[in-house]
């Protein structure tokens, strides 16, 4: 019943939204306010990358690079809405859940998945197919949250002028964040992926800052 619920209030949020724009790479989601309150994280500061994102990045520099063009956010029309869900439930389905010990004997690789990933690997996966697809990667940023076992789990949010929305491979539904159960921790930086966010106050989460010219 619970996932039933979900659906329905995304499908009707959907309804809501402006049908696509003539240019299918127009970057701007209208004003939901009747439907969905908008919201969008709040940031405090540069804080210390996870080690798997450092370890990953020195694989593949040219992923990890800065994008030529800046998109703060993406407008996330009724097409595109669909695109986002269709994307997390395929990604969901098509890789079974493992942990890095499991699969790698390792306690922490970030990479893509074949068959079989964990979070982090989820994450990279929908980033990857949503870039190709003409997504801004600046507007699909690899998050850290605690979830609510308070254990470590990583998510993508998609900025859109609709707020921070989430996909997680947890549920097949594309979730405002404030809709999630999770203590939102750090994501990267929209203006360089190298650079990491803290999205816990200062006084909860004292980190060293990292600069992106240390990885």
């Amino acid at each position: 019943m619970k996932k039933f619920i979900l659906g329905t209030a995304f499908l009707l949020f959907i309804s809501s939204l402006p049908a696509d724009a003539t240019n299918k790479h127009a970057i701007s989601l209208n004003s939901a306010s009747e439907t969905h309150r908008m919201s969008y994280m709040q940031s405090y500061g540069e804080t210390l990358p996870p080690i798997g994102y450092v370890n990953f990045c020195r694989d593949r520099q040219a992923e990890c690079r800065p994008a030529d063009r800046f998109a703060d956010s993406i407008q996330l029309t009724r097409g595109r809405a669909i695109e986002l869900r269709e994307v997390n439930a395929s990604v969901n389905n098509a890789i079974k859940p493992v942990t890095d010990l499991d699969l790698y004997g390792e306690a922490e690789r970030w990479t893509y998945p074949d068959e079989k990933g964990d979070c982090e690997d989820y994450v990279l996966l929908k980033r990857r197919v949503l870039i190709k697809r003409g997504w801004p990667e600046t507007a699909l940023l690899i998050t850290v949250v605690r979830d609510e076992q308070n254990e470590g789990h990583a998510v993508l949010t998609v900025r859109t002028d609709h707020g921070d929305f989430v996909l997680d491979n947890k549920v097949n539904e594309v979730k405002a964040w404030t809709d999630t159960s999770y203590t939102f921790v750090k994501r990267q930086s929209a203006q360089n992926p190298l650079v990491w966010i803290s999205l816990l106050p200062p006084d909860l989460a004292p980190q060293p800052a990292v600069s992106a010219s240390n990885l």
